[in-house]
């Protein structure tokens, strides 16, 4: 318990005090830059035309992540590329590209991503030279398939059609033969009529 508080404690106190101390002095960096932002614009437009085939130069012969990290302008993408956007900060520093020194040197002491204001500000005056994207162009849009009709009204049609068939061929077909009527029935001759039988006499007293 000794050595942790003799020790381990006031080396990790020490190193979260230095992390503070850095992080103030780099917002003051960011603070100082933001103040000559006026001056760096108008620097920028009166060297804008003979930047820009230098700025084309440096940024096509850096790597696609640091193309992205300029594009996009995240603190994640600075900070993931740290060392790759030193290296190409450093480089418009050579071609004198306005306010790349200040940005330079804040971002060897403290790294990109702790003075992200700065970093970004000549990023966005990069984009000014970059050639613009085409936009994609949009798929073909494919006809929608005609709808099936229904089996009902199908089933109906070709009923119709059958129909029309048979009368087609009932009305090529000879017409068939009168039938012969059927014979008479033999006519019945009623039998003659019976004389009637005299009756009994009637018996004497």
């Amino acid at each position: 318990m000794g050595f942790w508080k003799a020790k381990v404690v006031p080396r990790v106190k020490k190193l979260f005090e230095k992390d503070s101390a850095k992080k103030a002095a780099a917002a003051e960096a960011s603070k100082s830059f933001d103040d000559s932002k006026e001056e760096i614009d108008k620097e920028f437009e009166e060297k804008k035309e003979g930047l820009q085939p230098k700025v084309l130069e440096i940024y096509e012969a850096s790597s696609a992540e640091v193309k992205t990290a300029v594009k996009e302008r995240t603190v994640a993408a600075v900070k993931k590329q740290g060392t790759a956007v030193s290296a190409f900060l450093e480089e418009l520093v050579k071609i004198e590209f306005p306010g790349a020194k200040a940005v330079s040197e804040a971002s060897a002491k403290f790294g990109p991503a702790l003075v992200p204001g700065p970093v970004f500000f000549l990023f966005e005056k990069v984009a000014v030279f970059l050639p613009a994207e085409e936009p994609k162009a949009p798929a073909a849009e494919e006809a929608p398939p005609a709808p099936a009709a229904p089996a009902e009204e199908s089933s109906t049609k070709e009923k119709e059609a059958a129909v029309e068939e048979v009368k087609e061929e009932e009305e090529k077909a000879p017409a068939p033969e009168a039938a012969a009527p059927p014979p008479a029935a033999p006519a019945t001759v009623p039998e003659p009529a019976k004389e009637a039988e005299p009756a009994d006499p009637p018996p004497k007293a």
